[in-house]
């Protein structure tokens, strides 16, 4: 068993991804992360910021959240990877240029070793 140094919680799995803390906003989010991974996620949150201006910010699943009337899209980090959850029209719109990259229905993933050298 691995015990969280922060929470004290027990996994079964050594250096187990979860969720610790009490994290009520997004700055609260991306504040916790690793310093190497904030600006992906100042980047992400830009973006959908620019792309839905009138989406209202909220956490959602313990995830950063865009709200408009229903969750329009989250994202979260875990260990190896950041995840952006947006429904399956997202992912099928873009198929083309999610090539190579983890998916599945409402979901793609990036591998942070190839995001952080490609800054």
């Amino acid at each position: 068993m691995w015990k969280c140094p922060k929470c004290g919680r027990a996994f079964k799995n050594a250096e187990q991804d979860h969720f610790c803390g009490n994290i009520s906003t997004i700055d609260d989010y991306t504040a916790d992360r690793s310093p190497d991974v904030q600006p992906l996620l100042h980047a992400i949150r830009e973006t959908i910021r620019a792309a839905e201006p009138e989406t209202i910010e909220k956490m959602s699943w313990q995830m950063p959240a865009f709200w408009q009337g229903e969750n329009i899209v989250h994202f979260a980090t875990r260990t190896k990877h950041i995840s952006i959850y947006s429904g399956g029209e997202a992912t099928a719109a873009f198929a083309e240029r999610l090539v190579g990259y983890k998916t599945s229905k409402g979901q793609f993933s990036f591998h942070l070793a190839i995001q952080l050298t490609m800054r």
